[in-house]
């Protein structure tokens, strides 16, 4: 609101009673809670909100699913690796059981051909 100089204090009082009348105008105008409209409103209201919690609760779910999901593969892959590891661990029992037989029979043969040696020379 503008003010310029010719307005009085009586007028500036009156714009100022005048802006309050308007402000308690459009108060009372307001339509009160048992209005249709104010009810509609309430209802819409209402039910955005449970939609927006029953998409919270699904959002939830999906979350909840996908962790276990996750935990899940977590879980097989640690098998998957044990089982694995296990494998290495069996196949180098093996390798050291075939290299162990191998020397033996080397050994073996060493002492056969010392014995066959000795045999001849009597």
């Amino acid at each position: 609101m503008s003010f310029s100089k010719q307005n009085s204090f009586g007028d500036r009082r009156q714009d100022s009673a005048s802006a309050r009348e308007a402000m308690l105008a459009r108060f009372r105008a307001r339509p009160s809670n048992d209005d249709p409209a104010v009810q509609a409103r309430q209802a819409e209201r209402r039910a955005i909100v449970v939609a927006r919690e029953e998409r919270a609760k699904e959002r939830e779910t999906q979350r909840r699913l996908e962790a276990e999901r996750l935990a899940a593969e977590a879980a097989a892959e640690r098998a998957a690796e044990a089982a694995r590891k296990a494998a290495e661990i069996e196949a180098a029992a093996e390798r050291a059981r075939l290299a162990q037989a191998k020397q033996k029979e080397e050994r073996d043969a060493r002492y056969a051909a010392r014995k066959a040696k000795i045999k001849l020379r009597r």
